[in-house]
């Protein structure tokens, strides 16, 4: 098959454009011809930068509205000119032969509260709920991608129907960078960050430092005194929030902020846990990073982590607030981090992205045949 995937940026690293970078790897390797759309593309040209940060989120609003619009348009006239080929889309574009739900605008915003003051001083999340109703509720796509269970009925409740069927496809994770490390890689690793053996280190990873809870797991130190948060990544602006919450609630001298980093692994073998107090998420890729690289998660009860965490085996479930990821926090800082490499990584090693790749052709093989009967007639 010829598989054309829309999105507004694709490349290595995390988030929606990684997850769509590794799904094209893998449908290359099952010996499919891929290519991508990107917003780019649709503009002519690169997004223009802006210093500014007013700017910048000014023009990210623009640049979704413009992709959603002028984009679908010129995405169609794209995928006319492949009659051939079948299309996944990933965000803002109303067509693709199969749409992938990265994240529920509205129930992110519910989850957080204050939903009317939140849709209503972001244009651009109203815009997006607007879009996505007409999405779900209309035909502009074949077929529905959603990434867990859970969000089948998110999406139900936030839309009231979905027109086209629904299949869920979990995220895939990338097994080979991401394993548990040998004796000497945590050693090196623990050593780059000055650890000392005795420190029993809870590893945070994120950008959206107060929407994926951070505020919880600094509070929560306060009733961890055996532990030391680490938190990568992170806006300046977010962290210096953060900090200075750290320094109220008196545990300063064990939060420690190394900014955005791509060298994931490593952190994962400097730490001990991986803790995961978000409000929402659709997914979480994260949670099965962590998994894969044999340490274990405590998560509030969102995007994969009820699918993936068993209590006690590869990590904890917990409700969020920061007494209880304290309390998980403490239980898994007096075990040894080696003792559950195994089982965590035996819990996702089903989740290769090559088994998500199947699955997507497994899923396009049916929509193939239907696209070909429409152009025809």
């Amino acid at each position: 098959m010829h598989i054309v995937q829309i999105i507004p940026v694709i490349g290595s690293g995390s988030g929606v454009a990684g997850s769509a970078n590794q799904l094209g790897a893998h449908l290359r390797e099952l010996g499919h011809t891929v290519e991508s759309f990107t917003a780019d593309d649709a503009r002519g040209h690169a997004r223009k930068r802006f210093r500014s940060l007013f700017l910048h989120r000014l023009s990210r609003v623009w640049y979704a509205i413009d992709f959603s619009i002028a984009g679908t348009r010129k995405a169609k006239r794209f995928l006319a000119e492949r009659p051939g080929a079948v299309s996944i889309c990933h965000n803002a574009v109303m067509t693709g032969d199969l749409y992938v739900n990265h994240g529920v605008v509205m129930a992110a915003m519910r989850a957080r509260g204050d939903t009317v003051w939140r849709m209503l001083r972001n244009p651009l999340h109203t815009f997006t709920f607007v879009r996505d109703r007409l999405r779900y509720r209309g035909h502009a796509h074949r077929g529905i991608v959603a990434l867990t269970d859970r969000e089948v009925d998110v999406l139900r409740d936030v839309y009231g129907r979905v027109a086209p069927p629904v299949t869920v496809i979990p995220h895939g994770v990338d097994l080979d960078r991401f394993a548990p490390p040998t004796f000497e890689q945590r050693a090196q690793a623990r050593a780059a960050l000055n650890l000392d053996d005795e420190h029993r280190v809870a590893l945070f990873i994120g950008h959206e430092l107060d929407r994926k809870g951070v505020p919880i797991a600094i509070d929560a130190l306060v009733h961890a005194p055996t532990v030391l948060l680490l938190i990568v990544g992170g806006y300046a602006s977010a962290i210096e929030r953060m900090r200075k919450r750290a320094e109220a609630a008196g545990v300063a001298d064990r939060v420690l902020f190394v900014g955005p980093r791509s060298d994931l692994p490593a952190y994962f073998a400097a730490s001990d846990m991986f803790v995961f107090p978000s409000v929402y998420e659709s997914y979480g890729l994260v949670i099965t990073e962590a998994l894969a690289s044999g340490v274990p998660v405590i998560s509030a009860p969102v995007g994969c982590a009820p699918d993936v965490i068993a209590d006690g085996e590869n990590g904890y479930l917990v409700e969020r607030s920061a007494a209880a990821f304290a309390d998980a926090m403490e239980r898994i800082a007096a075990t040894d981090v080696a003792d559950w490499h195994e089982a965590c990584r035996a819990s996702v090693e089903h989740l290769s992205w090559r088994a998500t790749a199947e699955q997507y052709v497994t899923l396009l093989e049916r929509v193939a045949p239907e696209r070909a009967g429409r152009a025809a007639s």
